[in-house]
């Protein structure tokens, strides 16, 4: 699995080849990586350097205190990447939105109908992919104008399936 991880505006790949490697932007490192007791501690071992963290999650971060450091650290695996780009949080209102699919799948439900109202945030239609459901939302307000797929299609990654006007 791979990892986009943004630390201070700076991003970085993460790759997990196995237990003890990764790949760090292509770099490989043999890590150690295990949680201390029942506290947000944290001890990780990298090519024989010992570290201790103190990681605490909220909402859109992992903040992580490190030798004395605060830093907010980001990480979006690839299907959430996808899926955030796919939905299109950077559509401009009166341009067609054409919800296209972040990764190849099953249409499971289309939950809306041609025509229809939609805020932004509203779920058009459910795809399954990897075995996990992934609800693809509206980017903004609009009107559902075409339906390009059915219950139970198969879809390529980046083919159209909704358009939103």
């Amino acid at each position: 699995m791979k990892y986009l991880t943004t630390i201070a505006d700076k991003e970085y790949l993460i790759e997990i080849i196995d237990e003890n490697r990764i790949l760090l932007n292509s770099k490989e490192f043999v890590v150690d990586f295990d949680a201390l007791s029942e506290q947000p501690v944290y001890s990780l071992l990298v090519d024989g350097k010992s570290f201790e963290a103190f990681v605490y999650p909220s909402d859109e971060f992992w903040n992580v205190l490190m030798r004395g450091q605060f830093y907010p650290v980001k990480v979006e695996d690839e299907r959430e990447r996808r899926l955030r780009l796919a939905g299109g949080s950077s559509v401009s209102p009166g341009t067609e939105f054409h919800l296209k699919a972040p990764m190849p799948g099953l249409v499971v439900d289309v939950v809306v109908v041609e025509g229809q109202e939609v805020e932004k945030g509203d779920v058009l239609l459910i795809l399954e992919s990897m075995k996990m459901q992934n609800e693809l939302k509206s980017p903004r307000p609009g009107i559902v104008s075409r339906i390009l797929v059915e219950n139970g299609d198969n879809v390529e990654q980046h083919q159209t399936m909704i358009s939103v006007v």
